[in-house]
């Protein structure tokens, strides 16, 4: 299961439901996809096929969108 958080400039934020419990969330636009670190800061894991500057867009999107992330996390999560 992988439910979508949130919806922005053609991207798609998610979590996978069994996965490491380090939180972060996914990212997928129709060139690619990435992984971000939510904690301690919000930071690049792993990028599959996206330019530097829809990273940097994405983690702008993460960013101001950071709490609701979180929070998001908690309650799929339990934490």
């Amino acid at each position: 299961m992988s439910p979508t958080i949130h919806r922005e400039k053609g991207y798609r934020f998610f979590f996978f439901s069994r996965e490491e419990p380090r939180m972060h969330v996914h990212v997928m636009c129709e060139t690619g996809e990435a992984k971000f670190w939510l904690e301690p800061e919000i930071e690049l894991a792993k990028n599959f096929s996206l330019s530097r500057l829809q990273l940097r867009e994405i983690e702008s999107v993460i960013e101001a969108h950071s709490h609701e992330f979180i929070s998001a996390w908690k309650e799929h999560f339990g934490g």
